[in-house]
C-alpha cells in the first residue's frame, strides 16, 4: 500500500490545522476538565476507563467505520482546535490521518498509543510496505501497554488526579489480563483441525498469535484496496480442500467479498456458512456491551468458539 501524503489525502484538514498550528496553551473545558480525543473505539474505551468522568472524551470513529479509510470531517477539525490531548492507534492504523497527526504533535499533545510497544512483539507483513500491523489489540496482553501510555499521558498533563488515573489503570489492565488467561481457555473448546479463522480482512493476526488459532484474512491487513476474483478463488480453494465448514463477516468492511467466498465453495459443492459477525476495527453500537472494548472481544470469542468448536 503506498503511504500518502497529506497534500494528496485531506489538503482542507492540514490547511485548517495550519490555522491554528501556533501556540501551546492548553484549552481546557469551561468547567476545567481537559478535552481529549480519541481517534477509534478502543482508545476512546480506554480514555473513559482510565478517566472515568474527570475529562470530556470526543470520539471521533463510531460503530461501523473503518480507520483505514477515514477522513476528518468538519466536526472533528473544530474538535482539533480545541483539544487538550490527541489519542490515536499509530502504527499507520489512520492512514489517511497520520500526515495530519504528525503536524500536529508539534503545537499538541498527540499520542501514537501502540509506540509503546517493542517493536519485536510487532508483526511485519510484507505486503505493507514496511509498516507493522496496526491491530495490536486483539492480543490483550499487547494492549495493556497502550492503556498504559494513555494513563502516563493523563497522569503527566492532570497531575492533580494521578492517584485517580492510575488505581483506574490498574484495575482495566487486571480486567484486560483476567479476560486474555480466559480467551486461552475458551479457544481451546475448538479441536485443533477446526481451529481456523477465515475472515474479510488479516486483522487478526495478533489475535491468532496470541490464543493459537490459525487465521487467514481474504484482504490483507488495510482495506484500502479491495479483494479481487484471484483472491477469492484463492480462497475459495483452500476451504474446499480443507473442509474448512465457517467464515467470518466484520462490521466496519462491506460483506459482498465474503459472500462470493461462501457462493464459491457451494458452487464446488462445499457448504461454508458465515459464522457470524465480528468486530475488527470498529467496536458495536454505543451502550450495548459490544460498545466497550472488553465486550466486543468476548463476543468475538463466544462468535469464534460457537461457529467453530
Amino acid at each position: 500500500m503506498k503511504r500518502i501524503t497529506a497534500l494528496l489525502l485531506i489538503p482542507t484538514v492540514v490547511a485548517t490545522l495550519s490555522i491554528f498550528g501556533c501556540g501551546t496553551k492548553e484549552k481546557t473545558a469551561d468547567n476545567g476538565k481537559l478535552k481529549v480525543i480519541a481517534t477509534t473505539g478502543m482508545i476512546a474505551d480506554a480514555v473513559k476507563m482510565v478517566a472515568g468522568d474527570k475529562v470530556e472524551i470526543y470520539g471521533m470513529m463510531g460503530p461501523g467505520v473503518d480507520p483505514h479509510l477515514y477522513k476528518a470531517t468538519k466536526g472533528d477539525i473544530e474538535q482539533f482546535h480545541n483539544a487538550d490531548i490527541v489519542f490515536y492507534n499509530g502504527l499507520h492504523l489512520e492512514a489517511k490521518l497520520t500526515d495530519v497527526f504528525e503536524k500536529m504533535s508539534m503545537t499538541k499533545t498527540t499520542v501514537p498509543v501502540a509506540d509503546g510497544i517493542p517493536d519485536s512483539l510487532l508483526h511485519h507483513p510484507k505486503k505493507f510496505e514496511g509498516h507493522p500491523d496496526p491491530h495490536v489489540w486483539f492480543n490483550l496482553a499487547l494492549w495493556t501497554n497502550a492503556v498504559k501510555s494513555i494513563s502516563a499521558t493523563l497522569v503527566e498533563k492532570d497531575a492533580a488526579n494521578a492517584e485517580f488515573y492510575q488505581a483506574n489503570c490498574d484495575r482495566f489492565v487486571d480486567s484486560i489480563i483476567t479476560l486474555h488467561d480466559k480467551i486461552i481457555i475458551e479457544i481451546q473448546q475448538i479441536p485443533k483441525e477446526r481451529r481456523v479463522l477465515v475472515t474479510a480482512h488479516d486483522a487478526f493476526s495478533y489475535f491468532g498469535e496470541a490464543y493459537d488459532i490459525e487465521v487467514i484474512g481474504l484482504q490483507g491487513i488495510s482495506t484500502v484496496t479491495e479483494a479481487g476474483l484471484y483472491d477469492v478463488t484463492q480462497l475459495v480453494d483452500l476451504l474446499v480442500k480443507r473442509k474448512i465448514k465457517a467464515v467470518f463477516v466484520e462490521s466496519s468492511v462491506p460483506r459482498k467479498s465474503i459472500e462470493a467466498v461462501v457462493e464459491g465453495c457451494k458452487a464446488d459443492g462445499h457448504n461454508v456458512i458465515i459464522g457470524g459477525e465480528l468486530f475488527s476495527d470498529a467496536m458495536g453500537e454505543r451502550g450495548t456491551p459490544e460498545g466497550t472494548y472488553l465486550g466486543m472481544v468476548r463476543h468475538n470469542v463466544n462468535t469464534i468458539v460457537n461457529a467453530l468448536k
